[in-house]
């Protein structure tokens, strides 16, 4: 969601400093300072526009920059309290323009999805539960299986339907460590049917996994697949060190309604 913060009232129209000429590169260590500043300033009001015209909203390089250079100049020719209003009407526009953009990219993701898990049901070993969640066993393993309460330790890869990779133990060299209940609900109900030292590929629907919103750098309506071995169970009672995951901070499994 766009929403307004004064250091962006005075500063949000500073979107492209590309059309000021400088006669020379900075020399001087004040130059240099100064140069930074500037550049900095820049490239995070700039990240702003850019988001806003790919969403298709229209802007006047012309007057963004008079309005930047007209703040450093301690002057305006509109109000704060008008460019409150204007900027506060401009945020409601780029919502929706926002949301449309989701609603799109979540209705091609969800058809992608479709497909790709009714092709997947196809495959040799692949077993798909009630809940809509495949599996595929590469290895098993030998021992008690987890329970909702319980703390297991991982190591995984977790894909897009297109393979690229958005998170993996193996990547930081060190396993993750979570509660059973603290994941996506996907995570959970696969990881209950392993037992340690087991290898379950599991392809999981949006659905039971970041749903229509998505979240982080998982975009919406996304299947995922986790290539996930279980290493360790924990009973409750038995931990007493502090879990979590690595990497993402539980983005690639984390349950954000919990």
């Amino acid at each position: 969601m766009f929403t307004l913060k004064k250091v962006i009232l005075s500063a949000s129209i500073a979107l492209s400093m590309s059309t000021v000429a400088f006669a020379q590169a900075p020399q001087t260590q004040l130059q240099k300072e100064s140069y930074s500043m500037g550049a900095t300033l820049g490239n995070v009001l700039a990240s702003q526009v850019y988001r806003q015209t790919n969403l298709g909203a229209k802007v006047d390089m012309d007057f963004a920059v008079q309005g930047f250079m007209d703040a450093l100049k301690n002057k305006s020719q509109l109000t704060e309290d008008d460019m409150l209003k204007i900027l506060n009407v401009r945020a409601e526009q780029l919502n929706k323009l926002e949301e449309a953009a989701t609603e799109k990219v979540a209705k091609a993701n969800a058809e992608k999805s479709k497909a790709f898990l009714a092709e997947n049901a196809k495959k040799k070993g692949v077993i798909t539960l009630k809940s809509g969640l495949q599996y595929e066993v590469l290895a098993e393993g030998k021992g008690e299986k987890p329970r909702v309460e319980d703390v297991v330790t991982v190591n995984y890869v977790g894909t897009f339907i297109d393979g690229k990779v958005f998170e993996s133990t193996y990547e930081t060299k060190e396993p993750a460590r979570f509660v059973m209940m603290s994941v996506i609900p996907g995570i959970a109900e696969g990881v209950a049917l392993m037992s340690p030292g087991a290898r379950y590929r599991f392809t999981i629907p949006a659905n039971l996994a970041y749903g229509h919103d998505g979240v982080g750098q998982i975009p919406p309506e996304s299947a995922l697949v986790f290539d996930l071995q279980l290493i360790k169970v924990e009973k409750v009672g038995a931990h007493k060190q502090s879990f979590g995951m690595p990497g993402m901070g539980m983005k690639g499994m984390e349950n954000p309604h919990k």
